[in-house]
């Protein structure tokens, strides 16, 4: 972003420097709350961090920290990232991405000390029931990517998500097998891609209303059919074939990573290569070149030869596979059945994740497992007797969602076209 000088001075343009005061307000809000909660309200005793359990190939010893003295430390050490980042933002810089990550670690070390003081922490188990829950949001994200970076902004996550579980479901009920129901969530993902393609790029629908309008329709859908088909009779319809976790030998052994990384299911392992081919199928593919471009100034895209409309149609459908995948793990991993509206949210939570990760898919991944730990979080404070009411507790996750992309997003920019039909002039 430019500004000129007055005509006729001979000077050359000079940049605007845009300066977004948010991260560094947020972390100043984040020290001054953990001041009052983990000094001023300080409960004493230690927090124990289980890292191992007894039947692993290698037993690591807890760590124990005294909640007073990590609260106080992990305060002192926010506060200094927080005038660090006014430093940073005062220079015209922007908030680099490693300091938010270690000022979410910190708050998060402190309050989890804070929280479960006096009593044992199953770290291994919090971070891999994060995981379980991130990774249908890692879908969602994935494919809001895809789906905005080419210029159509996607609502439909959450009914993919639902699309895909559902069929997921039914299919590996009747068939007998997890490939098959596999399969058939992503068909669903795409076949409710294909509506919201249709309607946004053919008939030029207000993309937002398009996709609200979806996810109404897939909940009412499954839930009908839930209800009329798989109720009635589940050995029929709701008893699907499952992925089963599948350990890697020695990697699964490896100390806290191992349970968490290398016991999963084929989908979760998917998921791992998904992310890092997406990002680099993006950024440096002639086929993610087009895609931007196609997101970015479809009017230049026209004029050197790239077929907007079907580059759009093609990609909003492979944003619908991917997502569709994701909604099949609640059925075929996770839960085991079908329930009505189980995605709860999820797809939104993933839509907030593409905006806080900057339409990026490594920061999209990111950010969606920090929304993941957080809805974890609640199930581990609960179990361990944590202070926070119960209430609290079931908002974190949205809470966490809200200040996210509120307060740590800072100045960025979504493509310059997504959300806006072109028209061939």
């Amino acid at each position: 972003m430019t500004t000129t000088r007055e005509a006729g001075s001979g000077l050359a343009p000079s940049p605007m420097v845009v300066r977004s005061w948010k991260a560094p307000i947020a972390f100043a809000i984040f020290s001054v709350l953990g001041a009052v909660l983990f000094i001023a309200l300080a409960r004493g005793g230690d927090t124990t961090y289980r890292l191992s359990n007894d039947g692993d190939a290698i037993v690591l010893p807890a760590i124990v920290l005294p909640a007073d003295a990590t609260g106080i430390v992990t305060v002192l050490l926010m506060a200094a990232i927080a005038v660090y980042g006014f430093l940073i933002v005062r220079a015209g810089r922007r908030i680099p991405l490693w300091l938010t990550t270690i000022f979410a670690i910190l708050f998060l070390l402190g309050f989890l000390t804070w929280a479960a003081a006096g009593s044992t922490v199953p770290l291994v188990g919090l971070l891999a029931g994060a995981l379980t829950v991130s990774t249908p949001l890692i879908f969602g994200s994935l494919g809001g990517v895809i789906s905005e970076r080419v210029g159509v902004v996607n609502i439909a996550i959450e009914g993919q998500l639902l699309a895909g579980a559902f069929t997921a479901a039914l299919v590996a009920t009747a068939t007998g097998s997890a490939w098959a129901g596999l399969i058939a969530a992503m068909v669903a993902g795409a076949a409710v891609s294909a509506v919201l393609a249709a309607f946004a790029i053919k008939y030029l629908v207000d993309q937002v209303i398009v996709g609200v309008v979806l996810n109404v329709l897939v909940i009412g859908l499954t839930s009908f059919l839930y209800s009329t088909v798989m109720v009635g009779n589940p050995d029929l319809f709701n008893k699907p074939a499952r992925f089963e976790r599948l350990p890697i030998p020695l990697l699964s052994d490896i100390p806290v990573i191992g349970p968490i990384m290398f016991n999963q299911s084929l989908i979760v392992y998917a998921m791992f290569l998904l992310v890092p081919l997406v990002w680099f199928g993006l950024f440096k593919t002639r086929w993610g070149l087009r895609l931007r471009a196609v997101g970015e100034h479809p009017k230049a895209a026209d004029t050197v030869g790239i077929k907007v409309a079907q580059t759009r149609f093609w990609n909003v459908l492979l944003a619908g596979v991917i997502v569709g995948g994701g909604g099949a793990f609640f059925t075929l991993v996770a839960i085991g059945s079908f329930t009505k509206e189980m995605t709860n949210g999820a797809g939104f939570i993933a839509l907030a994740a593409v905006i806080f990760g900057q339409w990026n898919p490594i920061k999209a991944t990111l950010a969606a497992l920090l929304f993941g730990f957080a809805t974890n979080l609640q199930s581990t404070l609960s179990i361990v007797g944590s202070p926070v009411p119960s209430e609290f507790m079931l908002m974190l996750p949205y809470l966490v969602t809200i200040f996210a992309v509120a307060g740590l997003v800072g100045f960025s920019r979504p493509p310059a076209a997504s959300g806006k039909p072109y028209v061939k002039s």
